[in-house]
């Protein structure tokens, strides 16, 4: 922080989008909570592929009624 001046974090935010060809070991997000980790998805923070594909979104309704937003790698 130089100068006394506070900025913003940028480093947590989605690194890949629907449709998105990624390799094993990308980062996928980075500090989102909102996500959850799917199929070939590792991590809870820091999320990654765990093998090469295309990355899918999908939403499953919880037990508890609200509804979740899994991260997927669907294999090439």
């Amino acid at each position: 922080m130089a100068g006394g001046k506070s900025t913003p974090k940028k480093d947590k935010m989605m690194k890949v989008s629907g449709g998105q060809l990624v390799k094993t070991g990308e980062l996928l997000a980075r500090g989102v909570d909102h996500y959850k980790a799917g199929k070939n998805v590792k991590g809870t923070g820091t999320m990654f592929a765990l093998c090469p594909g295309k990355v899918a979104f999908s939403r499953k309704k919880s037990p508890r009624g609200s509804v979740k937003t899994y991260i997927n790698v669907v294999p090439a």
